[in-house]
């Protein structure tokens, strides 16, 4: 029997390796960092069924990006429910995200004031006013953990040195990744937040767009995915 020709072997490869990036693996959720305590003011522990996960076209990819920004600049646009982190040569990381109340409505540029691995929460005055109205009591400190809305990192976004009260920060309610929701700021997936933390300097930019998108078109073009650096790592 005849040796298939060299150009059926490659594209016989590269039809797998297509398969094979078109079939991403589900980021699963973060456990609780080794030694940390629960509290008694902790809310529930909440079990994430493989079932709740967000759209696919949230889960975090390489894509081509059409932008002027700088290497390392972070572009959050409120309106799409997208995080780029902007690698250069026209390419970025899109991360999919959730807008909660404090995050809807604003935008601006600052900086990543400081990060924190596994955050505490104490949520603002306003927050747990605005839920007693609805009959639900928030705590007013809940200790760093898997039951912690801040999930497992948060990046504080600071302007003129001082911080805007606006976070980037995981969830433990993946399957919220996408939607408007009633309270936070910019959430992210655990593993997302995870990964955009170890990248992400204090220091970093942070462009968020509002949610009506208004000149997101001057700012970046989001041309798609990025086959040949989503499957060689480029």
């Amino acid at each position: 029997m005849k040796s298939p020709p060299a150009r059926s072997h490659f594209a016989m490869i590269a039809a797998g390796a297509l398969a094979l990036l078109f079939m991403p693996a589900l980021p699963s959720a973060s456990a609780m960092p080794r030694g940390a305590a629960s509290s008694d003011s902790a809310l529930p522990v909440i079990t994430v069924a493989q079932s709740k996960k967000p759209d696919s076209k949230y889960w975090r990819k390489k894509v081509r990006l059409q932008t002027t920004e700088k290497p390392g600049t972070i572009i959050i646009n409120t309106n799409t429910k997208y995080l780029y982190y902007v690698e250069g040569n026209n390419r970025a990381t899109r991360y999919g995200v959730g807008v909660g109340r404090e995050g809807f409505g604003w935008s601006g540029t600052v900086k990543i004031g400081r990060k924190a691995e596994w955050p505490d929460w104490r949520p603002p005055a306003t927050m747990i006013a605005r839920e007693r109205r609805k009959g639900r009591h928030l705590p007013s400190y809940v200790k760093g953990g898997p039951n912690n809305p801040l999930g497992a990192r948060a990046l504080y976004l600071y302007k003129g040195g001082r911080d805007t009260i606006f976070r980037v920060h995981g969830t433990n309610q993946p399957w919220t990744i996408g939607q408007n929701m009633s309270s936070g700021c910019i959430r992210m997936m655990n593993k997302d937040v995870e990964h955009l933390y170890s990248r992400a300097g204090v220091g970093s930019k942070v462009i968020v767009i509002g949610p009506n998108g208004k000149g997101a078109e001057k700012l970046y073009s989001d041309r798609g995915m990025d086959f040949f650096g989503s499957l060689f790592g480029g």
